[in-house]
């Protein structure tokens, strides 16, 4: 989806050292320490690396400077458009190892708590009007009843949170996908946060899908006068975990050599989705899991703890998805399962159903139809299995039958045979394995 910066609003671009709102000793030594790391001379050059304008950057820069701990050194370069050489001072360099030695951040500035919180609520996930015309361009790729499209629609529509249930192998996990595309417009991410002097990064290559513009010189005043460069316009964030997610990864993580914070998963996913995937194959329980996320779900604001135990609060903006093959009866109790907002089950597809989706998947494989072949497969195979359809079937057993023509050296086709061997694959018989 093509999207302007215009779609959400922007993060002012600050004018001055009191628009930033941090401590000023806290920008004078970030300033330092990039001076120092990266033997940046020109405003130019340091505006670029701090993220700041350059009238900003010459204002932090003239400020130290009247304390002794930058100097200039002059032109840098002949001719009238040169601009002014600068370099730390012995003082300025003594002062920037000490700062170093209390944390090694440097570079961007961080973004203020507070003003953070500002700029949650221009970019609120909440503040999405999901159509159904965006949300079934999004699942495109699947079949889904339409009776299912009436229930998620409302439900990511609202921001709030969905629990996706059902047996295994029918698409929650591609529909959860399918909910993150529907999405579409960019957001503001910080490359970090500072709370009472704290650094936290959030920006993360990993997480975060930066804008193509964002290739741009971010010290060209055309992208500076747009938006306060210490953000990153990225696409909405889409946090995806599975059995690995235990309770510690929803805490900050302390980096004990640069004494920086890490931010964890659910504040990097700000203004976008959390999916949980295969709730119920963790280490940590369900109930466990479900009960760390009961502040944040209901009140929209996370609490997170420094080293030192001081708790503060975070925005909490995320549309939380929790995807399990269990019944929620058998994993949650009823308190739990009431903060959870939307509860869809997601079910196998009927025969109509089924057969669309093998149809599809032929043809995208290139597997030529045959109709002898899906009557034996219909009336003599599913039989087996109550009837019991599910999505993923279709892609195994053609999968299957290609993997076996490929090695019989016959063109793709498909047979009673062919796909009896391809069945045999799908399911394990459950007898006793002799030890």
């Amino acid at each position: 989806m093509n999207m302007t910066p215009s779609a959400v609003l922007a993060p002012p671009v600050p004018r001055s050292i009191e628009d930033m709102r941090l401590p000023e000793v806290m920008m004078r030594d970030i300033l330092l320490k990039t001076m120092f790391r990266t033997n940046a001379s020109e405003v130019s050059q340091i505006a670029r690396l701090i993220c700041l304008p350059a009238a900003v950057t010459q204002e932090l820069v003239d400020r130290t400077r009247t304390m002794k701990l930058i100097e200039a050194t002059g032109n840098m370069h002949a001719g009238s458009g040169s601009e002014i050489g600068y370099r730390l001072s012995e003082a300025g360099k003594s002062r920037a190892q000490d700062a170093l030695g209390q944390s090694k951040y440097y570079g961007p500035m961080p973004v203020p708590l507070e003003v953070y919180r500002e700029q949650v609520a221009r970019q609120s996930i909440r503040n999405i009007a999901m159509t159904r015309q965006q949300l079934t361009s999004a699942m495109g790729h699947l079949i889904l009843p339409t009776s299912l499209i009436d229930h998620l629609g409302p439900a990511v529509g609202s921001g709030r949170s969905i629990l996706m249930y059902g047996p295994p192998g029918n698409g929650k996990s591609s529909i959860s996908n399918g909910i993150r595309d529907a999405l579409g417009d960019r957001i503001y991410v910080p490359r970090a946060i500072e709370y009472a002097g704290h650094v936290i990064t959030v920006y993360d290559p990993i997480v975060h899908s930066a804008a193509e513009e964002q290739e741009e010189d971010p010290a060209s005043l055309r992208l500076r006068t747009r938006y306060d460069a210490r953000y990153v316009w990225c696409e909405r964030p889409t946090v995806v975990t599975g059995g690995e997610l235990t309770l510690d990864m929803l805490d900050l993580v302390y980096n004990e050599t640069a004494r920086t914070y890490q931010a964890p998963l659910q504040l990097k996913s700000t203004g976008g989705v959390f999916i949980v995937d295969d709730l119920g194959r963790q280490e940590d329980p369900p109930q466990a899991l479900i009960n760390r996320w009961i502040v944040p779900l209901e009140e929209q604001k996370d609490i997170l703890a420094l080293q030192s135990g001081e708790k503060f609060e975070v925005p909490f903006d995320t549309l939380v998805i929790f995807s399990t093959n269990f019944h929620p009866n058998k994993i949650f109790d009823r308190a739990a399962l009431r903060r959870i907002f939307y509860k869809i089950r997601i079910d196998g597809p009927n025969q109509k159903d089924f057969l669309k989706i093998f149809s599809l998947v032929a043809k995208k494989k290139g597997m030529p139809l045959d109709e002898a072949t899906l009557v034996h497969l219909l009336k003599n195979r599913y039989p087996e299995i109550d009837n019991e359809y599910a999505n993923y079937q279709p892609v195994f057993l053609i999968d299957q039958m290609l993997s076996i023509c490929a090695f019989e050296g016959i063109p793709p086709r498909m047979s009673p045979e062919l796909i009896d061997r391809a069945w045999a694959n799908l399911f394990v018989e459950e007898d006793d394995i002799m030890h």
